[in-house]
């Protein structure tokens, strides 16, 4: 239907604007600010100089504060072969009925560790035959990370304000330039800061969800063995299945000339909107915005961000969202996978 591409271009004259980028702050908003122009409308936006007061933007460049003041914490660790976790690659396995060869969602294996031992695995990439990636989206800052509790603040002020409540969940993440996070979509309303290095963002707007070809793909996860220092993958037992996102912005290129024909809604769409963010400050990511993300390291060879997820409204735009999400709009190009009941819910990770 042209109703869809014309909505697609629409949102952009009215609200977002074609430049491609995202709409930059010099200071922090008014609680009233952010409310009636950015949250309100859906709409991100990055802000300069939101952490400079926090001593956590000096302190934790110091590999030996965070090693003394996190001596005794255990934290979790999620390792990779190629640092992309909940992200789409091949498992061949008879229990796929498509092919000997099918697209999995792929999970990382989870492990618990001293915290000065993680860290060692994250600026020493070269040193295993994995990845590795401090970080679980289950309120992980205040109940692994709590000794750094007094560099950085509990919640945003302007924020929690604007919102009406404080923070459901805030999390930490420690990684280096492997780590990558493939599209997908939150159900929160995300204020994102950075600590140090960079995050490098592509983010496509709730109104462009064709343009993702969210396809049900079968669930599987790496497995580590202290015998051989490896991670092998597994199809889950019994099957699951799990919505996600089938484009890969970044195609090798060998893959790029099928890639950009198999997914030409995304390829030949609107560009995506892009923003870097930097030490000092915060992009405020709106709930369900899908988003893309890679990552730069500092000097010390890691990237460290906080993120603090608000509860999202569930109100009429998240009814909006769902009746068009319901649309048939072209072929998504989505494997044939036996009957069963999918995961409807969001894998958050960045």
């Amino acid at each position: 239907m042209k109703e869809i591409e014309a909505l697609w271009r629409e949102v952009r004259d009215l609200s977002l604007g074609n430049s491609g980028g995202v709409e930059r702050l010099d200071s922090p908003p008014t609680p009233l600010q952010f409310l009636r122009d950015f949250v309100s409308p859906n709409k991100p936006c990055v802000i300069s100089n939101a952490t400079l007061h926090w001593t956590a933007l000096s302190s934790w460049s110091d590999d030996a504060y965070l090693t003394r003041t996190l001596s005794s914490a255990h934290v979790s660790v999620h390792l990779t072969p190629n640092g992309r976790a909940d992200a789409l690659v091949p498992l061949n396995s008879d229990d796929l009925a498509s092919s000997s060869s099918s697209l999995c969602f792929a999970s990382a294996h989870v492990m618990r560790m001293p915290f000065p031992e993680a860290l060692n695995l994250i600026v020493n990439p070269n040193s295993t035959k994995y990845v590795a990636y401090a970080q679980q989206q289950d309120d992980c800052f205040r109940s692994e990370y709590s000794a750094l509790a007094p560099d950085c603040e509990a919640h945003i002020p302007w924020a929690t304000e604007a919102l009406g409540c404080l923070p459901e969940a805030v999390n930490l993440w420690i990684g280096n330039h492997l780590s990558e996070t493939s599209f997908h979509k939150d159900h929160y309303e995300n204020l994102y800061a950075v600590v140090s290095g960079e995050k490098h963002f592509l983010l496509l707007p709730p109104t462009d969800v064709h343009r993702m070809y969210i396809c049900d793909y079968p669930a599987a996860h790496y497995s580590y063995s202290q015998d051989t220092g490896e991670l092998t993958l597994e199809a889950e037992k019994p099957a699951r299945y799990v919505p996600w996102c089938s484009v890969s912005p970044y195609p090798s290129p060998e893959a790029k000339h099928t890639q950009m024909s198999k997914f030409s809604l995304y390829f030949d769409g609107p560009k995506p909107f892009e923003c870097t963010v930097k030490a000092g400050e915060i992009l405020y990511l709106p709930s369900m915005w899908f988003h893309h993300v890679r990552q730069s390291p500092d000097a010390g060879g890691r990237t460290i961000a906080i993120n603090y997820w608000y509860d999202m409204q569930f109100d009429i735009k998240y009814a909006y969202f769902n009746f068009l999400q319901s649309v048939h709009y072209r072929s998504t190009h989505c494997p044939t996978l036996p009957e069963t009941v999918s995961e409807d819910s969001d894998l958050e990770s960045d």
